[in-house]
């Protein structure tokens, strides 16, 4: 299964956590940890913004930055953990991302007494309450809070300078095959209301709805979003030509962001989404 695939099923799959398991682990971390496991992508970005990126011990595929992410030994993926590997690695703390993990892995980790906390942002704001966390978990309070500010602040200019844009209509190609986009609470209908964009698939009844070519044609949408993974567009991407009546069509007008850093719950999507909203823009105008 390909990163676009994985992305996919990470996202259709969030959802909000209440966990006893959580809870309990929170109340028994007493110190700062130092031998940390972290089950995700953007656990581990996180982690390295504040200054933890050297505490920890084990990761998941796909943990690719900053650089130093690659040497990290791996103990899984989206679909399974190897237990095994991370009981040997004698971590303190695990750090999950409890709907993008394995949760029969993750139950299974639970019996053998090791404080996990669960990573959970949903919304854009999320990000900063994630690094203040991970920052109360390290020990690194200073350096999350101040990564937080900076977080929110950039975040609230955006907000700031796209407030009173002329809207404009876009169609986010999530997933092709079958074709898929974001509606209501999704992390990227945040994003691109950010930007000041409207979605004519807002309001369906899922976060990430399926649909079929002929729904776009009829809301002839004036911007189409196609991202790519580490600078490759999906080859299986809908080829839009064959409809030249579209408006999105007729001006050329196609984006294709960084999924990498626009999808991941990270300061970095902040950079990637500002890009966004500086071509979404120069469609406006």
């Amino acid at each position: 299964m390909n990163m676009n695939t994985m992305l996919l099923s990470l996202f259709v799959g969030i959802s909000v956590l209440v966990s006893v398991n959580a809870a309990h682990a929170e109340e028994s971390i007493d110190k700062p940890a130092k031998r940390i496991i972290a089950l995700a992508p953007h656990i581990v970005e996180n982690l390295f913004q504040i200054g933890a990126g050297d505490l920890i011990i084990g990761t998941t595929d796909h943990a690719d930055f900053p650089l130093k992410a690659k040497n990290i030994p791996r103990v899984g993926n989206y679909a399974t953990l190897s237990i095994e590997k991370i009981l040997a690695a004698n971590p303190d703390l695990i750090i999950a991302w409890k709907s993008g993990n394995p949760a029969d892995d993750l139950a299974r980790l639970a019996t053998f007494g090791i404080p996990i906390v669960y990573s959970n942002p949903t919304t854009l704001e999320d990000v900063a309450k994630e690094l203040r966390d991970l920052g109360q978990w390290t020990g690194l309070s200073r350096s999350a809070n101040q990564q937080a500010d900076k977080y929110l602040a950039q975040l609230a200019t955006l907000k700031e300078t796209y407030q009173n844009a002329t809207p404009i209509s876009l169609f986010y190609e999530l997933w092709p095959r079958p074709l898929t986009t974001i509606a209501k609470n999704a992390w990227l209908q945040q994003q691109i209301q950010v930007c000041g964009a409207t979605n004519p698939f807002k309001e369906s009844k899922t976060d990430y709805p399926q649909i079929n070519i002929e729904q776009v044609i009829i809301k002839a949408p004036q911007i189409i979003i196609q991202p790519s993974s580490h600078g490759n567009q999906s080859p299986d991407k809908i080829n839009w030509q064959q409809w030249p009546d579209m408006p999105a069509v007729k001006n050329n007008a196609f984006i294709h962001p960084n999924a990498d850093m626009l999808y991941r719950m990270t300061s970095r999507s902040l950079d990637e989404l500002s890009s966004l909203c500086e071509l979404i823009d120069k469609q406006r105008k």
